[in-house]
């Protein structure tokens, strides 16, 4: 195999975009991979499509899940209220094990392409209390896969990058202008309208807006 692989994956938001083309940057052949696991936002499947075509992916995979059917999250609950102030706290905007498994998923195909790197948008800085999110959690998923995988057992370390770990919402949006990402494809809102329009009062909102401020740059959201 000549190319560099990873997957990439991508949610449709300013986070996940910006990784991939800072993966795309460090000379990586990025395969992209969203999920249709129930949420609320169906505006941002097509976001993770525009977003993998703007920037040059490989492939852009689309795996159905059904998290709805479970619930725990108004992600994926129609009964449970995106909360538009500040909590304490897990929000109720947390999906169960949702990074754990999107993780499982993406270090299954990344077998299947024999890539060796798996990125991730995951951040402790800008973000809402997820524990999913955290550094503790990405090491120690790192650490099964390469217990529980063929590749691993065979000596092929799998990699996490996590390249947005430790920046501010700001720092990452300024990286991403200067890697060419174009924000007005991107959907980041916890309950966009189906054509893409942001609510402006979400926890997502919130941190995505005061990232624009924060370096002076004109935000390209659309609001409702």
């Amino acid at each position: 195999m000549g190319e560099k692989r990873a997957v990439i994956l991508v949610s449709g938001g300013l986070d996940s975009t910006t990784v991939l083309a800072m993966a795309r940057d460090s000379g990586y052949a990025c395969y992209t991979l969203s999920f249709d696991y129930g949420q609320r936002n169906r505006a941002e499947l097509a976001a993770a499509e525009r977003v993998s075509a703007s920037l040059g992916d490989v492939e852009h995979k689309v795996v159905t899940l059904n998290l709805d059917s479970i619930g725990g999250s108004a992600l994926t609950d129609a009964s449970i209220a995106v909360p538009e102030a500040a909590t304490e706290g897990i929000p109720v905007t947390y999906v169960p094990a949702r990074n754990t498994i999107f993780l499982s998923i993406a270090l299954g195909w990344a077998e299947v392409l024999e890539a060796r790197d798996i990125f991730i948008g995951v951040n402790a800085v800008d973000y809402s209390g997820y524990p999913d999110c955290r550094p503790e959690f990405i090491a120690a998923f790192e650490d099964m896969a390469n217990l529980a995988t063929r590749a691993g057992v065979e000596g092929s370390k799998t990699t996490l990058h996590t390249p947005l770990m430790q920046l501010g919402k700001g720092d990452i949006i300024r990286n991403g202008l200067k890697l060419g990402v174009d924000y007005a494809l991107t959907v980041s809102c916890y309950q966009a309208t189906p054509d893409g329009l942001a609510c402006g009062k979400c926890d997502s909102c919130r941190l995505r807006r005061q990232g624009f401020l924060d370096i002076g740059v004109d935000d390209p959201t659309r609001y409702i």
